[in-house]
């Protein structure tokens, strides 16, 4: 077996951020053949030299900027796993017997299944991968998928199709992820899928924003909402307090 030398490591690893945007440890330790103990002690190295930005689960290069390439359906998956959790057991408590709720696209909505204690509700999303993680673990449940053209990179339907429908329904609840909230701005990457998720969040009684606390602060390319037209923020408990001072001025914080 070959030993890969520790500084080869560390240009391999800044190298594999810097094409990538972002980069998990799972992901670095399967192409270096070295533990994820190793790999999480490198990035620590890397980021004290300022050559990658450490972030929970991986690494992300000092070069990506948000809003100035969107990560992949996988990239976001791998990052910020336990507080996607955190958010997602938060939403599924928030869901009662008897609603009708809508779930957005994201990385966090796609975890609400597996918390979701509540029977007999109906769930609409316009995203595959939400829909398909709940006939995987609630085939029992009541929910549709919203018809459109298909956006691969997030998994999400969405054009004028799919908002004429979302035009014609109500919700008691809706959750929408977003890729930043800069103080009143609720943004994400893509102009068709904020119209989307701007519909819902209209024809919802409550209005939910789900982000993990490395959105705060941040803009992406298209703003779809305000924050203060929502009835919360749902975010995890690392997000620092300055940031929740900050967020309550405009609406409710949940974590």
């Amino acid at each position: 077996m070959i030993t890969i030398l520790k500084n080869e490591r560390l240009r391999e690893i800044t190298r594999l951020a810097n094409q990538r945007g972002v980069v998990s440890v799972n992901d670095i330790s399967k192409h270096l053949k070295v533990s994820s103990m190793t790999i999480r002690r490198d990035l620590d190295e890397l980021a004290t030299d300022n050559k990658i930005i450490r972030v929970h689960g991986g690494a992300q290069s000092v070069n990506f900027q948000v809003g100035s390439k969107e990560l992949s359906h996988t990239q976001k998956r791998a990052l910020n796993k336990p507080e996607k959790a955190q958010i997602a057991k938060i939403v599924s408590s928030m869901i009662n017997d008897g609603e009708t709720i809508f779930l957005g696209t994201g990385t966090t909505n796609e975890l609400v299944a597996q918390y979701l204690k509540v029977k007999n509700v109906r769930i609409i999303t316009n995203s595959l991968p939400v829909f398909e993680g709940f006939r995987r673990t609630h085939p029992e449940i009541d929910i549709a998928l919203v018809g459109g053209k298909l956006r691969e990179y997030s998994g999400a339907f969405i054009g004028s199709l799919a908002n004429s429908l979302i035009e014609q329904l109500h919700f008691q609840k809706s959750f929408i992820s977003v890729n930043g909230v800069n103080n009143n701005k609720v943004t994400n990457s893509n102009p068709d899928e904020g119209q989307m998720q701007k519909l819902a969040l209209d024809r919802s009684d409550q209005k939910y924003i789900v982000a993990d606390h490395t959105k705060f602060d941040q803009e992406d390319f298209y703003t779809f909402y305000a924050l203060d037209n929502v009835d919360g923020l749902i975010t995890d408990a690392s997000v620092p307090n300055e940031f929740v001072k900050k967020y309550e001025g405009y609406t409710r914080i949940i974590k």
